[in-house]
């Protein structure tokens, strides 16, 4: 039998201070699931036996089941979602899923948020996991006749959840809503699939992936929007949990990796993005005239105007956006090989752009990459290789995957280098006859905004409308 103590000692750790990495490896080490070391942890570090564990989390969970059953009530409602949670259980509704534990959970969880504006949530992470946290572990305790599986997975989901609670250290639903309960939903799913503990890693790891970076005030203050936040939170745990333990999908980052950068994306997100999504959603900000009447009219003549003019300007680049978009007719556009859009077909077809360019036999490529593009370079370089000293299209797949001997072979020096200037992607070719560079901004596929290139920039788009390449303004 596995000595934990003797483990943990080795290993430099202590009971109540384990990340979730941590308890998976501990977990498989010891042939146990996820769910029975997280109830052996808390047991350890609370000085209580393993069976106190389920009860005492379940009386945590008192106030907010009592918030979820007033959310499923005729006078439960919310300003921001009405009575959705009874609406969506009524006679005539369709069900979301044929599993009943998901479509509790992700019901449970809708009326869960109603119920926290009618009687208020104990928060964890936020209100907005505590939504998803209430609602999926009332689900499982219905939909789980094993008393000890419904502690396992209802614990392990609450590792997850108290560990971005203190990640989480401004606005943003990456850490609270969205984020926590997608990430916490997958922990549980995961226990109730029987996975091991190197899926529900796994699982967690793909469940917040999506969710970083992703900004809070719009759904917490525009009606409505939460929804497909918080149940979404729900839906994705689900999908990743089902993945993780049905296919052998490879997801190599460690988890508390994964959580380090989600915790420390946050507070960029709260400066940068959350700015931006006030200025587009604070015309549709739920607004409580009684307060309003405290305010200046200057103030609120001042807030009217402005609301005004972001939706007129708003409403502008989304028609500047419909007038640039290609018919249905064509949607797509060429193949690219690599795997993104982005990392290869962008900088791919700066390359195609240089070699038509060029003349003359080519002795050397230098590329230079801005930093994410730098970064993703396993997979751009064979593109810009093909493209850049071949002419090779970014559907050639067997190019792609011949390039890079070819280039040793045919003896063609390569210089890679990365660009400090955002979205910056330059392709230098020295050929016999005419040497070429092209320098492009990235903007997916077939598709860049062409910043300068020679022998002439009126070549260049020549040789862009032969080749299909999009030149866009912006």
């Amino acid at each position: 039998m596995t000595d934990l103590s003797k483990m943990l000692n080795d290993q430099n750790l202590k009971w109540g201070t384990l990340t979730f990495g941590d308890i998976c490896r501990l977990a498989e080490a010891a042939g146990l699931s996820a769910g029975q070391m997280v109830i052996k942890e808390a047991a350890q570090a609370a000085e209580l036996t393993e069976s106190e564990v389920g009860p005492t989390i379940w009386h945590e969970f008192s106030h907010n089941i009592n918030a979820l059953q007033r959310g499923l009530e005729a006078d439960g409602s919310s300003f921001l979602f009405g009575q959705m949670a009874r609406e969506l259980s009524g006679p005539g509704v369709p069900p979301l899923s044929e599993v009943p534990l998901l479509e509790k959970a992700v019901k449970y969880t809708f009326a869960t948020q109603v119920g926290n504006h009618c009687v208020g949530l104990r928060p964890c992470a936020g209100t907005g996991d505590s939504c998803s946290l209430t609602g999926l572990a009332q689900a499982i305790r219905e939909e789980t006749p094993d008393e000890n599986l419904v502690d396992r997975a209802v614990a392990v989901m609450l590792k997850l959840a108290v560990i971005f609670r203190v990640a989480k250290t401004t606005t943003g639903c990456n850490l609270e809503g969205f984020g926590a309960g997608a990430a916490a939903a997958a922990a549980a799913f995961s226990e109730l699939f029987g996975a091991d503990p190197g899926q529900t890693e796994r699982a967690v790891v793909l469940a917040i992936s999506p969710t970083i970076g992703v900004p809070c005030t719009p759904r917490v203050m525009v009606p409505g929007l939460c929804a497909t936040h918080i149940g979404g939170g729900v839906m994705i745990g689900w999908l990743a949990a089902w993945v993780s333990r049905y296919s052998n999908l490879p997801v190599n980052v460690p988890v508390d990796l994964m959580m380090a950068m989600a915790a420390a994306v946050h507070p960029v997100s709260a400066q940068q993005v959350v700015p931006v999504v006030i200025k587009y959603m604070e015309p549709f900000f739920k607004v409580n005239h009684q307060v309003e009447d405290y305010l200046p009219e200057e103030i609120k003549a001042a807030d009217l105007n402005r609301r005004e003019l972001t939706s007129a300007q708003g409403l502008a680049e989304a028609r500047d956006l419909a007038a640039q978009a290609d018919s249905i007719l064509r949607p797509f556009g060429d193949a690219v090989v690599g795997g993104s859009s982005q990392a290869v077909g962008s900088p791919a077809n700066t390359a195609r752009l240089a070699y038509y360019l060029a003349k003359g036999r080519i002795s050397k490529i230098s590329i230079e990459l801005y930093p994410e593009l730098f970064a993703r370079r396993a997979i751009n370089i064979p593109a810009i290789l093909m493209g850049g000293v071949y002419g090779k299209p970014t559907d050639d797949a067997r190019s792609y995957l011949e390039v890079m001997d070819k280039i040793k072979k045919d003896g063609i020096e390569v210089e890679i280098k990365q660009s400090s200037v955002h979205q910056l992607q330059k392709v230098t070719l020295e050929a016999s006859e005419v040497s070429s560079m092209v320098a492009a901004k990235n903007r997916g596929g077939a598709r860049l905004v062409l910043l300068e290139a020679s022998p002439s920039r009126e070549q260049a788009l020549e040789a862009a409308q032969r080749l299909g390449i999009v030149v866009v303004n912006s």
